[in-house]
């Protein structure tokens, strides 16, 4: 037990260090250790959540979650289970509720909710895979699976089931997916080149409306060639 959790700790710190281009060499490895919020909030949490799932021991864990978020502004509560290799970057105000269950090398940003949508009883939080990650201020919200190699947006409000290997924007959330196969590998933390359905069909629309002069000016030109064509044709039988 003691070696499982060393070893899962041990692959917080590198997600850490993998995952954060401002963490770098001995002196990134210190910040990470001495001052990276969410990996103070992590640890914590695993204290925690032992106490709470596997000692059974009530009202403390519950404590050193509340003196967690009050240090570092992350509430993640003890029933949440959370896969090794998890980082929370920056993470003021991520929330991640009881049956929350994250698997392995996930990242949050913060604003985060994994949350409940207060409707649900037992299962009531989101069930996310390997790899996902969550950009700053997305909501994730109900009974809901997030599959493997997940991206979601920054501000999006995720309500629905999403395939692995899918990219997800919007409010509510809309799935983009990318031929059914991860592109990267580990988790992509590419926040910026992220589809948008919206402007896309919007630009789209913008084109069909820029032509629609060019359109309207080959019909008009039609309509007037017949009606020359009819003229002349109309003079012609007068002549006979």
């Amino acid at each position: 037990m003691l070696f499982r959790t060393i070893k899962t700790i041990v692959a917080d710190f590198q997600s850490c260090m993998e995952n954060d281009p401002a963490a770098r060499g001995f002196w990134g490895a210190m910040e990470v250790i001495f001052t990276y919020a969410g990996f103070h909030a992590t640890l914590m949490h695993r204290l925690a959540h032992f106490l709470h799932t596997k000692l059974r021991i009530p009202f403390l864990p519950r404590v050193i979650s509340q003196f967690s978020r009050f240090m570092t502004g992350i509430e993640i509560h003890p029933g949440a289970q959370i896969g090794k290799g998890f980082f929370i970057d920056h993470g003021m105000g991520v929330v991640i509720g009881e049956t929350t269950i994250v698997g392995d090398g996930c990242v949050l940003f913060q604003g985060v909710t994994l949350g409940g949508t207060g409707k649900e009883t037992g299962k009531r939080h989101p069930t996310l895979g390997n790899n996902v990650m969550v950009s700053a201020g997305a909501k994730v919200l109900g009974n809901i699976t997030i599959g493997d190699n997940v991206k979601i947006g920054a501000q999006s409000v995720v309500l629905k089931d999403v395939p692995p290997d899918s990219t997800v924007v919007g409010v509510p959330g809309r799935v983009v997916i990318h031929k059914g196969k991860k592109v990267t590998k580990g988790v992509d933390l590419d926040q910026v080149n992220l589809p948008d359905p919206i402007m896309e069909r919007l630009e789209a629309l913008q084109k069909e409306i820029d032509a629609l002069p060019c359109e309207f000016e080959k019909h008009l030109k039609a309509e007037q060639d017949k009606l020359v064509g009819a003229a002349c044709c109309n003079s012609g039988d007068g002549r006979e």
